[in-house]
C-alpha cells in the first residue's frame, strides 16, 4: 500500500482522557488566527504573529494539501464534548524510508498549564510509533520555551545540539535546541 492510501481523505481522530484530535475544518480559522496572532503564543515559535485572518486561510489551505500528499499530520486539539479548536499537534517530513518525522504542537496561551499539551503529544507520539512505525521523532525549540522543555523531556526527549543564532524574531536572535526521541525511549503514561 502506498502511504497516500493511508487513512482516507481525513487524519484519524485521536482520543486521550480529555482531548479529541480532528482534522482541521474551515469552521477553526478563528481560532487559528486567534492562537497564531497572540504575541505570547508566538513568543518561542519560528515566526512572528499573524497580522491578517487571511493567514489562516492560507495555513488551512497548507494543511490539507500537507495531508493528502502525506507529508503533513496535523490535528486540531480539542476538549472532548467541545468542538472548539485550542491548539494543534503536528507531524512533519515524514521520512518513510529512514523512519523518522517532526514533532511541533502550539496551544492558546489560555489553556496553558493544564496539560493539554502533553495529552496531545502523547496521543500524536504513539500515532507516530504505532501507525507511521517510526523510529525517531525530532523536535526543534526555543531553549528559553522552559515549560515546552520540559514536556519533551518527560516523554523520553533527549536535547542533541544547539543551533546558535538561527532565528531572528522579534528583532532578536534566538537559537534552537534540538531535541531527539527513539521510540524505545518513549514514555507513554
Amino acid at each position: 500500500m502506498h502511504k497516500k492510501d493511508l487513512f482516507g481523505d481525513r487524519l484519524p481522530i485521536l482520543e486521550t482522557e480529555r482531548l479529541k484530535l480532528r482534522h482541521p475544518s474551515q469552521n477553526d480559522l478563528g481560532d487559528l488566527f486567534a492562537i497564531f496572532s497572540n504575541p505570547a503564543a508566538m513568543r518561542y515559535w519560528s515566526h512572528e504573529a499573524w497580522t491578517d485572518y487571511d493567514q489562516a486561510k492560507k495555513y488551512l489551505n497548507e494543511i490539507n494539501k500537507g495531508f493528502s500528499d502525506r507529508t503533513l499530520f496535523q490535528w486540531a486539539s480539542t476538549k472532548k464534548g467541545e468542538n472548539r479548536l485550542i491548539g494543534t499537534v503536528t507531524l512533519v517530513r515524514w521520512d518513510e524510508s529512514n523512519r523518522h518525522i517532526e514533532l511541533g504542537y502550539m496551544l492558546h496561551p489560555d489553556q496553558w498549564g493544564k496539560g493539554y499539551a502533553s495529552e496531545a503529544v502523547r496521543a500524536a507520539l504513539v500515532f507516530a510509533f504505532e501507525q507511521l512505525d517510526v523510529h525517531r521523532v525530532e523536535a526543534e525549540l526555543d531553549p528559553r520555551n522552559v515549560p515546552s522543555t520540559r514536556l519533551l523531556e518527560r516523554l523520553g526527549f533527549r536535547q542533541e545540539g544547539l543551533q546558535r543564532e538561527r532565528w531572528f524574531l522579534f528583532d532578536e536572535w534566538s537559537d534552537s535546541a534540538l531535541y531527539g526521541l527513539l521510540k524505545r525511549e518513549f514514555v507513554e503514561k
